[in-house]
């Protein structure tokens, strides 16, 4: 038994207990015997017509139309649990809104300089040089021993790209098109898209019972009070009937 249930069903025996004790006390031959018993007595009617009220909702009870709604309801509620969760917490503002707030940690997972590091420098220069000996200074430059008369220039020339890289990087323009790149209203549609698949898969798992459980679980402590009130006011009603009389 489930916690929130042991508090349902302590509370509705405590409540019970009181009244009955009160009705049986009322056999005694008292001055207030008329009081007491028309306090216990409206008391118990109360507390076990609320009780049947609440066991009502969660089980199914021969004879009686329209109990156990939760369980018989379980479609309705799934697709109410869903509609709570994606109008309240996964709506399209609350998406956008939570990407956008994001962005500014794009640049902290993006790092820059790692990318600027992974370059192929060596590559990029013999493109460079295959491009210059296939133009018309190639000829040229084999006057001047070819290929090997630009193997000074390898390093200047692999150190003012790093930097030239990296003030573009780190230039407005760039970063710019980087967050224009991120288009917040696609990625809150495709990210809303997959929330609502993994709700649905989630859901299309969960049976009346589990329903049942679910509901059980968040108000049957609360729905506990509701034997309670109902013994303590059936009590007063019974009090104030007695005195009339």
């Amino acid at each position: 038994m489930h916690s929130s249930t042991f508090r349902l069903n302590n509370k509705s025996l405590i409540t019970n207990l009181i009244a009955t004790a009160i009705l049986l006390a009322s056999f005694a031959d008292t001055p207030i015997q008329p009081y007491l018993f028309a306090v216990g007595a409206f008391a118990l009617s109360g507390a076990l017509t609320n009780w049947l009220a609440v066991h009502m909702l969660f089980e199914k009870v021969p004879g009686l139309y329209g109990s156990g709604v939760i369980p018989n309801r379980f479609a309705e509620f799934k697709l109410a649990i869903k509609q709570l969760m994606m109008a309240q917490f996964f709506s399209p503002t609350n998406i956008e809104r939570f990407i956008a707030s994001e962005e500014q940690t794009v640049h902290q997972w993006l790092k820059p300089q790692r990318l600027i590091e992974a370059v192929d420098y060596d590559q990029l220069f013999e493109r460079l040089v295959d491009a210059i000996m296939a133009s018309s200074f190639g000829s040229m430059l084999s006057m001047f021993g070819g290929r090997n008369a630009l193997t000074g220039l390898k390093q200047p020339f692999i150190d003012n790209i790093k930097r030239t890289l990296a003030d573009m990087v780190d230039g407005e323009r760039f970063q710019t098109a980087v967050q224009e790149s991120i288009d917040v209203h696609r990625l809150g549609d495709d990210m809303r898209t997959k929330i609502e698949a993994m709700v649905d898969q989630r859901l299309e798992e969960l049976t009346p019972q589990l329903v049942k459980e679910i509901v059980q679980n968040m108000i049957a402590i609360h729905l506990g009070w509701l034997v309670v009130w109902g013994g303590v006011f059936g009590g007063l009603i019974g009090l104030l009937v007695a005195l009339v009389q």
